[in-house]
């Protein structure tokens, strides 16, 4: 069972405000040497933030086809909504009328994807420091 992922970000607030806006919650605030921490706890799963006391940007994983490492997270919403357009559309207005210091950034509008022998509804978005997050919602078996 995986316990936690681990995501370094360059403004922890604004990190957990976007985490956040996705429904995760704060499960407990910390520090990790001499910098911030968090748990947070949502959509079936658990998420570390650590703030980087002096960052850089990450490299844009989503389009350079030649980065290796770390690719994105990836959050199954078959059982919680019945669309992903009308969950980012709600997301998009959700963002949109709120107090965060950001934008919703959609790195792939809801497309269908055939994934092994199921087809899934797949869309990505960028979180608060660009990192690459994977949303699908499996609509069933390949039709043969």
């Amino acid at each position: 069972m995986l316990h936690h992922s681990s995501i370094r970000t360059q403004d922890i607030h604004r990190a957990m405000a976007f985490y956040e806006g996705l429904g995760f919650a704060v499960e407990v605030r910390f520090t990790t040497g001499m910098t911030l921490a968090c748990w947070l706890q949502g959509l079936g799963t658990r998420l570390e933030l650590i703030q980087v006391p002096a960052p850089r940007s990450a490299a844009d994983a989503f389009e350079d086809e030649h980065y290796t490492g770390y690719y994105h997270l990836s959050f199954d919403l078959s059982d919680q909504v019945t669309g992903l357009s009308d969950w980012l559309d709600q997301l998009r207005e959700q963002f949109r009328t709120s107090d965060r210091p950001f934008t919703l950034k959609v790195l792939l509008e809801p497309c269908q994807q055939i994934i092994g022998d199921r087809v899934y509804e797949v869309t990505f978005l960028a979180d608060a420091d660009g990192l690459p997050l994977e949303f699908l919602r499996q609509l069933g078996p390949l039709q043969r």
